[in-house]
């Protein structure tokens, strides 16, 4: 990304780089004084069409007073943006707004080559961001009736257009405010670009290998014989300036003498050549690139920077590219048939999807693959993710045809909050299934506060994923369990399951680990049972867990099968067989192929006892997508935990996919404007961040209708007796300082003080232990008994805040009972939280208590989420203890700590973004 001149700074998050609706890219900045030559050479560029179409009449280039004024920016009254390509300005657009309104006209002018790829329509969506923080709420434009591409701009935008005719020219007028129109808009043309930029990479057309080497064994000869060898569906070149030929292919120099066109270059030369190769393959017009060569930031140092050099030339020349450090791609497509991995396995075709930050792991499923009879459409080994994301790959997977299910290897967020929206869009359509490495609190910063104590980096990833309806995995064998059971079988109607085997031990062990999944065995409805008594041994047991004992045969698996699966009360079949001497697993798996097939919406899954791989009857012949022609391969697991625990998460998944999606809500009482005056004059003082006194931190909740106890702050042991005159005993007198987390342990707080002498008693107590630290005191009512929680705020350098709910109290960290949520938080989201914990009984009349006002619980966990996604500014929040009793939920007491926030994205700005 290029660097803002110094002496003409405008903030970062205008500059960014964009996916066109081809697939390309271009860099978006503000415009600077040096621009001036650029400028020129565009409007020199332009057709005399364009020109007409810009200005209504034919027009000389700008003098270089017009240069200076186009080039002059003025955040409040005029920007202008421009689009870069190559190095060239393609485009500029710019708003000027009228004196003293809220108003402002908008312009913009696209090189001729460029019209029709989104240019317009990106640059006025970012040009509306940036208006909309100096307050101006509307666009005016005036175009020709003839300009139909400008006036299409504008309503393809989302925007609510007013169109009127005048002396011959359309006037144009839109506010520009972000509807959930324009913000649907804008994600729909971010999703079919990025996902045509992936597909760029993903179906090349042609192929040049860069490094492709004569010698077996090494990384660019094996890759390009694996393109050979799968018969890519189009020319591959070899380049090596060493060699005149690559396994009797010719071979060329450099990539630009290759006498035809290269839609994607495999690079696999040493990192020094990197840079060189590249600049190679902007000048030959390659649009993709994959980078296999390490030695760039993973290693650190003056890598890093090579990398963003790297990364810089590559959207610059508006290609796209995966990678460095990473071990290649591949698509299955039978139109594509491409290998580009150094991989020694071939991977089998299906409707799998698989992105992995670990090139390791990635030859792992490869290798496995087959004998799991887990097909593969699309592999994509991300590396170090310094272009091309999961983020991109998503926005590739829930439009690609091929895919059906999407399974992930990640290390680390670049973007955590574009992640969790495209994966609860996706998810949707397409189950996503994630192993997420780093699971410890490993690093985890020292926490000031219990909400920040009780959060680590794996609650908030957990966090998103529950949110998005991510499916967590925690090895690599639930990996691709989990994905053998979603590839192949439909999501469980409901958690009933029935469990058929031939051994009894073996069906216990089932039925436990089914219910330690959360799935349910129900015994069998007597019907049923008496069905199946008609035809099993005597000796077998048809309860659920049936046992068919060891004598069973294939036949008598397969009519208990068809009659359990007959059952309207069973929503899933697990079967399990113990090899005996007397029946042959393959005739057992002839028996459960069948009897799958006939199985409608109810998913079936089998244990071959200690067999690792998939039996070849098993195996299936679907040739399209669950549900189309052809019979779905029946899924097999070595032991019955494993897979158990894979139908419970196919189970959860289903459950997530029937419940509301829920909403953000309009929350009555909100006063953001009182709340900004307050965090804006806090942090004037206290530039580098500050924890709120109590008064002033019970203030600002009451801005956004979260009512704390009320408190009285006192300086003196007469004060603190006047105050619980006042306010009427029995009193709470706690320490006045903001900065004291754990006040019972230093002997900050005291309870139930019912008369003058025990005031003054504790008020002396706590100076005696505090000193100067005690910062006066707090008198405060007793609060109704009820169930003691904790509602809070923290905040993660990438996810940005989080809500945070547990058990609280004394114990709060003990315990650490706690669930967390991304914002904004919704109504839905507020409802799972305070059901989420495993003391949520507590609230609900547990053992005969009466029942705390849940409702008055979830909207103060929405306001503090409202308070927590207006004021980025409040990185931790701790309202413990918040006592939820019969009548509603008091907020105690409350700390709130502010810093500086990190920088936000305008709101409604595409931008590529690393996941």
């Amino acid at each position: 990304m290029s660097e803002t001149a110094p002496e003409h700074p405008y903030p970062s998050d205008w500059e960014c780089d964009v996916a066109l609706s081809d697939g390309g890219t271009v860099h978006v900045r503000a415009i600077r004084p040096d621009d001036d030559a650029a400028l020129l050479n565009l409007y020199e560029r332009l057709s005399e069409e364009s020109l007409y179409l810009r200005f209504f009449s034919p027009v000389p280039p700008p003098s270089a007073r017009q240069l200076d004024q186009l080039t002059t920016v003025d955040h409040h009254e005029r920007v202008a943006l421009v689009a870069e390509l190559g190095g060239d300005i393609v485009a500029v657009a710019r708003y000027d707004r009228y004196p003293a309104g809220h108003e402002a006209e908008v312009a913009f002018i696209v090189d001729d080559e460029l019209q029709g790829r989104g240019i317009g329509t990106l640059l006025l969506e970012q040009l509306a961001a940036i208006a909309r923080e100096v307050g101006i709420t509307r666009f005016v434009a005036t175009a020709l009736p003839q300009n139909r591409r400008m006036l299409s701009v504008f309503s393809d935008a989302g925007y609510k257009v007013t169109r009127t005719f005048s002396q011959g020219a359309v006037e144009v007028s839109f506010p520009i405010e972000v509807t959930e129109a324009s913000l649907a808009a804008q994600q729909q043309r971010e999703q079919h670009a990025e996902a045509r930029s992936v597909g760029r990479l993903v179906a090349p057309t042609s192929i040049a290998v860069i490094g492709a080497g004569r010698r077996p064994n090494t990384i660019g000869h094996e890759l390009f014989r694996n393109l050979l060898a799968g018969a890519f569906n189009g020319p591959v070149y070899p380049v090596n300036p060493s060699a005149s030929h690559v396994t009797s292919v010719r071979a060329y120099p450099s990539v630009l003498d290759v006498p035809d066109q290269v839609d994607v270059a495999i690079i696999t030369v040493p990192a020094a050549d990197v840079l060189d190769v590249v600049e190679q393959c902007a000048r030959k017009g390659v649009r993709g690139l994959v980078v296999i060569t390490a030695g760039f930031a993973e290693i650190g140092g003056e890598h890093v920077s090579t990398e963003h050099e790297l990364v810089e030339i590559v959207r610059r020349h508006g290609m796209r590219m995966v990678g460095p450090n990473c071990m290649g791609v591949i698509n299955t497509n039978p139109a594509v048939q491409m290998n580009a991995t150094f991989a020694p396995f071939v991977a089998p075709p299906g409707r799998v999807g698989f992105s992995s930050q670990s090139g390791g792991l990635g030859i792992e499923l490869l290798g496995r693959a087959a004998e799991l009879g887990l097909g593969i459409s699309t592999f994509v080994s991300v590396g170090n993710k310094a272009d091309v994301s999961g983020n991109d790959l998503l926005q590739y997977w829930e439009e690609d045809p091929d895919t059906d299910v999407i399974l992930m290897y990640l290390e680390s967020f670049g973007n955590p909050q574009k992640f969790s929206r495209l994966a609860r869009r996706v998810s949707r359509m397409k189950p996503i299934v994630a192993v997420k490495s780093g699971r410890t609190g490993a690093g985890t910063r020292a926490a000031a506060s219990h909400t920040a104590a009780l959060a680590s980096p794996d609650d908030t990833v957990d966090a998103l994923f529950a949110q998005a309806g991510v499916i967590r995995v925690e090895t690599l064998e639930q990996l691709f369990g989990t994905a053998q059971l979603l590839a192949h079988q439909p999501l469980p109607p409901g958690r009933r399951v029935v469990i058929v085997s031939n051994g009894g031990g073996p069906g216990i062990l089932a039925a436990d680990a089914c219910e330690a999944a959360g799935l349910e065995v129900p015994e069998l409805s007597a019907e049923t049972q008496a069905e199946l008594q008609s035809f099993v041994s005597p000796d077998a047991a048809v309860r659920n867990p049936i046992d068919l004992v060891a004598s069973a045969t294939a036949t008598t698996y397969e009519r208990a099968l068809r009659t359990v699966l007959a059952d309207d009360q069973i929503d899933a079949l697990f079967v399990i067989f113990v090899p005996p001497l007397v029946t042959r697993a393959d005739d057992v798996a002839r028996a459960v192929a069948a009897a799958a097939a006939d199985a409608g919406d109810k998913p079936v899954l089998t244990c071959f006892l200690g067999r690792t791989g998939l039996p070849d009857a098993l195996r299936g012949t679907e040739p399209s997508a669950i549900g189309a022609a052809g019979q779905r391969a029946v899924p097999s697991f070595a032991f019955p935990e494993a897979a158990a625990a894979a139908l419970g998460r196919a189970a959860d998944h289903a459950d997530w996919l029937r419940r509301d999606e829920g909403h953000v809500p309009r929350l009555d009482g909100v006063d953001i404007d009182a709340a900004r005056a307050l965090v804006d004059e806090r942090m004037e003082f206290h530039p580098d961040g500050t924890w709120l006194d109590p008064d002033v931190a019970a203030r600002l909740c009451g801005c956004f209708g979260v009512v704390v106890a009320p408190s009285v702050w006192v300086a003196s042991a007469s004060g603190a007796v006047g105050a619980a005159e006042e306010i009427g005993y029995p009193v709470a007198i706690k320490a006045g300082s903001g900065t004291i987390v754990h006040k019972s342990d230093v002997g900050a707080v005291y309870l139930d003080l019912d008369s003058p002498e025990a005031v003054t008693d504790a008020f002396a107590g706590m100076h005696a232990a505090l000193g100067d630290e005690m910062g006066g005191a707090i008198v405060q009512p007793m609060v109704e008994s009820g169930v003691e929680t904790i509602v809070g705020v923290t905040n993660d350098p990438l996810f940005g805040s989080l809500v945070l709910f547990g058990m609280g109290g004394v114990a709060a960290e003990l315990i650490r009972d706690r669930a967390l949520r991304i914002l904004p938080l919704t109504d839905v989201d507020a409802h799972e939280l305070v059901r989420s914990l495993r003391s949520s009984p507590l609230l609900f009349g547990y053992r005969g208590a009466p029942e705390a006002n849940v409702d008055a619980l979830e909207q103060l966990l929405l306001r503090v989420g409202r308070l927590a996604d207006a004021l980025p500014e409040v990185v931790e929040m701790d309202c413990n203890p918040v006592i939820v009793s019969p009548t509603g939920a008091t907020v105690v007491d409350v700390k709130i700590g502010l810093a500086p926030p990190a920088p936000r994205p305008l709101p409604g700005v595409r931008r590529l973004s690393e996941a």
